[in-house]
């Protein structure tokens, strides 16, 4: 599995309809996901899927309306039960100089441990796109969300126990045979270990609102500056974790710190609101932005951290209404032949 920098050929997204994910909150959501596609577009093709043919004119009207050139959109009819494409869309491995170039993982989804039975179905979304792909699809036999991992793209992986570890995925694969599997299956050496997520997140502690690898050596983690937070000691406990890894070439990882925007309540209580929920395109980083203090110092950050790639925020306060935010739409397709 390359790291996210590698050169995309494309991008996966799934349109947003369920209004129970986003109450009250469609069309701004809509409005999130023109404004993506449209960044996306201008380095990328974005693929696109959608329930159907009225779904796809409905799409294409107002991706026109938005100036978009529809001509780097493609595509594909395939109906679905939710939009969150990084969790359980496929996990694409790329085999550089060989033949083929290009693969994909198809991991179990549950659903986040049967929280939503009602969308456990799309456990079978790439399985269904294996003949638009057109590439072997491997079954490593484990429920994984695409959100628990981040890899650098050379041998080394972040997760979290809170989710690896949740009986409510797998129930009898111990700590061991789980790195054996992401070593099997996404060819990494190392599984670096962190601790909890973040208070709201309903996926039990994804690893892509705490922590990512923004180069081989270096990972940005979330901090919390109030110890009254709720994540101030969980995120705390990461960074010292981190702080003390070594690579697996013996050398420590550069670790900068990440704010976070503080508490935003939704309808049911706190969102898992998080600047690590970012997207690398090939040639911007689009982070999520919440209305807070803290979203100019966050794109400041990360602009430092990709200097050559411009960081690009996008207010995503209706996107994270679905507990999710722009990692958790997008899938990156890598280019097999780079």
């Amino acid at each position: 599995m390359p790291a996210e920098w590698h050169p995309h050929e494309a991008t996966w997204l799934v349109w947003p309809k369920d209004p129970r994910t986003w109450p009250e909150r469609m069309e701004q959501v809509e409005r999130i996901y023109v404004r993506i596609i449209a960044n996306l577009t201008e380095g990328e093709q974005v693929r696109l899927i959608v329930d159907d043919a009225d779904a796809e004119q409905r799409v294409r009207n107002l991706l026109v309306r938005a100036a978009i050139a529809v001509s780097r959109v493609q595509f594909l009819q395939l109906p679905t039960a939710d939009s969150w494409i990084r969790d359980y869309g496929p996990n694409f491995l790329i085999r550089p100089g060989g033949q083929p170039p290009l693969a994909f993982n198809d991991w179990g989804f549950n659903a986040w441990g049967g929280k939503y039975p009602e969308l456990v179905s799309d456990d079978s979304v790439p399985r269904r796109m294996e003949p638009q792909l057109g590439v072997p699809r491997f079954s490593p036999g484990m429920v994984l969300e695409g959100g628990s991992i981040d890899v650098n793209g050379r041998g080394a992986c972040l997760t979290t126990e809170q989710c690896l570890l949740h009986p409510n995925r797998n129930p009898d694969l111990t700590r061991s045979r789980i790195e054996h599997r992401l070593g099997e299956y996404l060819s990494v050496d190392q599984v670096i270990w962190l601790g909890k997520g973040i208070a709201g997140d309903d996926t039990d502690g994804h690893v892509d609102d705490v922590a990512r690898f923004v180069s081989p050596d270096t990972i940005v983690c979330c901090r919390e500056e109030d110890p009254r937070d709720a994540n101030f000691q969980p995120l705390e406990e990461n960074w010292k974790r981190l702080r003390a890894t070594l690579s697996p070439f013996g050398e420590p990882y550069k670790v900068a710190a990440l704010p976070m925007p503080g508490p935003i309540e939704g309808g049911d209580g706190r969102l898992p609101a998080s600047y690590a929920n970012f997207y690398i395109a090939n040639h911007a980083v689009l982070v999520p932005t919440f209305g807070q203090p803290n979203d100019r110092v966050a794109l400041a950050v990360l602009q430092e951290l990709f200097p050559k790639r411009k960081v690009i925020g996008i207010g995503s306060e209706a996107l994270i209404w679905g507990l999710g935010a722009i990692h958790c739409v997008t899938q990156q397709q890598p280019r097999g032949n780079v």
